[in-house]
């Protein structure tokens, strides 16, 4: 990348858990870096994040390990030193690990890890970064710093109907703008008795990307540590999640907003 630009960053968010995050935004990376995209996949749940379990990854240094550099020498951290690849096919992109263990977890320094993701967006094309299901400082964080929030939602059970209702709505109360917000329904064939167009009323949203429901797909790609827009691409998730990435990657359209911007909790909270 060209000195000083600054690639897009985009947060997978969601208000309910085993929502299929993970699984989405590992195959957004794969896409991205199949289309010859320099991407970077950041696994910022910190206690339990999976995406190194996914990939089947056996990685030399985690996010934690990368902390403890820049507690030490801050300007001499090369973030490279601290990602593990991942290669399948033609498919190429790094990933920065969660912590070994859960004691890491729980004193790392939001800023820090803020500092790195900004580190990473100017030497990769696209960051995607993997978070938890709260609206915790990190994530808050993240969401400031992201070009799109795509935000993931099921219509499975009335509970998860109601928080992805209160996170819609805490999202805006926060200051986040419509625009970049992206509504993601999952699985949305499953069998259920809601209906995707008595949510979109409950949210006043409609939902930017619809997956399909393929249980038997999302299983294998795990199983192999396969990205299943490599292994599965004739199926029609495969074929939903390329098309979600297209839109985004195709100049003129979402990632062409604002990189730098602005507005959100976290940043008014420590402006």
């Amino acid at each position: 990348m060209p000195a000083g630009t600054k690639g897009t960053i985009f947060t997978v968010f969601s208000t309910a858990y085993a929502v299929g995050k993970t699984l989405i935004a590992v195959n957004i990376a794969a896409e991205l870096a199949r289309d010859g995209f320099k991407v970077c996949l950041a696994d910022l749940d910190l206690q339990f994040g999976d995406i190194r379990y996914y990939l089947k990854l056996e990685p030399e240094m985690t996010i934690a390990d990368a902390e403890r550099a820049m507690q030490n020498n801050p300007n001499e951290v090369k973030m490279s030193n601290y990602l593990t690849p991942f290669h399948s096919g033609n498919i190429h992109f790094d990933v920065l690990v969660n912590p070994d263990l859960l004691e890491e977890a729980y004193n790392m320094d939001i800023s820090l890890i803020r500092t790195m993701i900004e580190r990473l967006q100017l030497e990769y094309d696209y960051v995607i970064v993997d978070t938890t299901s709260t609206f915790s400082a990190l994530n808050l964080s993240m969401m400031d710093l992201s070009t799109i929030i795509d935000f993931v939602g099921l219509v499975d059970f009335i509970p998860t109907i109601k928080n992805m209702k209160r996170g819609s709505d805490t999202l805006k109360e926060l200051g986040y703008d419509d625009t970049k917000i992206r509504y993601v329904l999952n699985r949305s064939n499953a069998r259920t008795r809601i209906d995707a167009s008595d949510v979109e009323q409950i949210l006043g949203k409609h939902f930017d990307y619809v997956l399909p429901n393929d249980f038997m797909t999302a299983q294998k790609s795990i199983q192999f540590g396969e990205p299943l827009v490599q292994k599965s691409r004739d199926t029609e998730l495969a074929r939903e999640i390329c098309r979600m990435v297209d839109k985004y990657a195709k100049p003129g359209t979402e990632e062409e907003q604002d990189k730098d911007s602005k507005g959100g909790f976290f940043s008014r909270l420590f402006s």
